[in-house]
């Protein structure tokens, strides 16, 4: 019995011993590697495939082929990418992952399919978005620092959790908050304190959810100040 198989059995078997309900339907996940959303319900989720007409820095959908939004402009990154909308599927699938420290195959793949693409494929440091102290100690773990570790073992690059720091915490008060009022509670909130360590590097910064760019492009910015060569954002959706 080849792999393929071995996998469709074991699936079979678990789910016939622990059967999982779609978070998304109420259905059932047949195939473990789809994580917390059955099948159906990724397949009607917007996921990007590389093809489409979107803004060639923030990665909005634009109406014209090599466009910019302009709407970016000021923010500090060189490019950001996403997997797909925060919806369906993968918003079910950045919510598990916000509670519980564990990346399914099947969103492994697409992240990892998104970062080999052009622009994101010429970097050469992964350096996940931090959380503030205080959060940290209350969830117990950095949910981009697990999506950062996945991607260093599929790109095999190097991770670095220790550069970046989050000096500021202004999580809680930002809900609701227009661009401008989340750049503002994020101006400064982060330091480099390893310069040497993102210095002439392509940093791969890596975060859940991009909702306007506020946060990793403060990030950007201070790594851009500690010397690295650009900085390219990956998350998992895009609001």
């Amino acid at each position: 019995m080849n792999g393929d198989l071995l996998t469709v059995f074991y699936d079979a078997l678990l789910t016939l011993a622990y059967p999982q309900v779609c978070a998304v339907c109420g259905g059932s996940v047949e195939r473990r590697k789809f994580g917390v959303a059955c099948e159906a319900c990724w397949s009607s989720t917007r996921i990007f495939n590389g093809a489409e007409t979107i803004c060639l820095k923030c990665g909005v959908p634009a109406p014209v082929e090599g466009s910019r939004c302009r709407r970016c402009d000021s923010q500090s990154f060189a490019a950001a990418r996403a997997v797909g909308f925060y919806e369906g599927a993968l918003r079910e699938s950045v919510l598990l992952l916000k509670r519980q420290p564990h990346v399914s195959e099947h969103v492994e793949t697409l992240i990892t399919a998104v970062a080999m693409r052009e622009p994101l494929n010429v970097s050469t440091r992964i350096v996940p978005v931090p959380l503030h102290s205080e959060r940290m100690r209350t969830r117990g773990f950095n949910q981009a620092s697990i999506i950062a570790h996945v991607l260093s073992k599929s790109l095999r690059l190097p991770l670095d959790d220790g550069s970046l720091w989050r000096v500021s915490s202004s999580e809680k008060y930002r809900a609701g908050l227009d661009a401008k009022g989340r750049h503002d509670t994020v101006a400064g909130a982060f330091e480099v304190r390893h310069p040497r360590l993102v210095e002439n590097e392509a940093i791969l910064l890596v975060d859940d959810v991009f909702t306007t760019g506020a946060t990793v492009s403060a990030c950007a910015e201070a790594l851009n100040s500690a010397g690295a060569r650009g900085v390219f954002v990956l998350t998992l959706a895009r609001a």
